[in-house]
């Protein structure tokens, strides 16, 4: 039997596990002194109070590497395979602690998404059509579609992202400083910069114009991602071809683990490119 472990970094919640068919691994959340579970123990409301009415910038750490030991050892014990899927290591050093936590154990397998959030979503429905092959053949299936997801995302500041540590200096100083709508998404598994637009408008119009020019395929969901705030990205699904609404699926507000990183009012897409 094979056992898909996910990290909070994908954004699937509790009550999705189950149809995911997966178990959750969370990151873990600090608020001042105030340690919480991603996705477990800190509720949104919560969570966004503190973020933009007390102005606290949350700090994301690695999950309790002890209780994900003992699960897993338990599942292998009694004859499992397991799949430990993480957000990108270019942002998080939970890929490679858990990597090396299990480097002696050869049912275990750790794979870095290089990506997070819906992208981890589509890498976990490509698992779950392969649960009877091996973990290489497994492996070998998710590294051919890492590279064709896509993210693309507006952020309404780049303060968080630059206070994350997500994105540099010089990115952030030139979009605070001009005013314009960056389009964000991963490349090679880092936080980039993709293009940038003046105005919310274009920049909506731009992710819209990627789905056709990435040639969007059509065998898998588009996750419409946002914090918070759900309007900007009922917007985007507005502007939208019927050709790809119907894809769209999962409206995703994203946890706490990400969203203290993008802030309030982000949205946009992920999705399976064919370019």
């Amino acid at each position: 039997m094979l056992r898909l472990l996910v990290d909070s970094g994908s954004s699937i919640k509790l009550e999705e596990v189950e149809h995911y068919n997966i178990e959750l691994v969370p990151l873990k959340i600090l608020i001042g002194e105030t340690e919480y579970q991603d996705g477990i123990n800190l509720p949104m409301d919560e969570f966004y109070k503190q973020l933009i009415d007390n102005k606290i910038f949350p700090k994301t750490a690695l999950p309790d590497l002890g209780a994900l030991e003992e699960r897993v050892n338990k599942f292998t014990d009694a004859g499992d395979d397991v799949i430990i899927l993480t957000i990108s290591s270019e942002i998080s050093g939970a890929f490679n602690a858990i990597k090396l936590l299990f480097a002696d154990n050869p049912k275990v397998r750790p794979i870095d998404s290089k990506i997070a959030v819906g992208g981890m979503r589509l890498i976990v429905d490509e698992i779950n059509k392969y649960r009877d092959l091996s973990l290489d053949e497994i492996e070998e299936k998710v590294n051919k579609i890492i590279p064709r997801i896509k993210i693309m995302a507006i952020p309404e500041t780049l303060e968080y992202l630059f206070r994350g540590g997500r994105l540099s200096k010089k990115e952030w100083i030139l979009g605070s400083i001009l005013k314009i709508k960056p389009i964000i998404g991963f490349i090679e598994g880092k936080v980039k910069v993709l293009s940038k637009k003046i105005g919310l408008k274009l920049g909506m119009t731009a992710i819209v114009n990627a789905l056709k020019e990435c040639e969007c395929d059509e065998n898998y969901e588009i996750i419409a991602s946002y914090t918070y705030n759900k309007s900007n990205v009922d917007k985007l699904v507005e502007m939208t071809d019927e050709k790809y609404k119907k894809q769209i699926r999962v409206y995703d507000n994203l946890d706490p683990a990400i969203a203290c990183h993008w802030g309030p009012n982000a949205f946009g897409y992920c999705f399976v490119g064919n370019k």
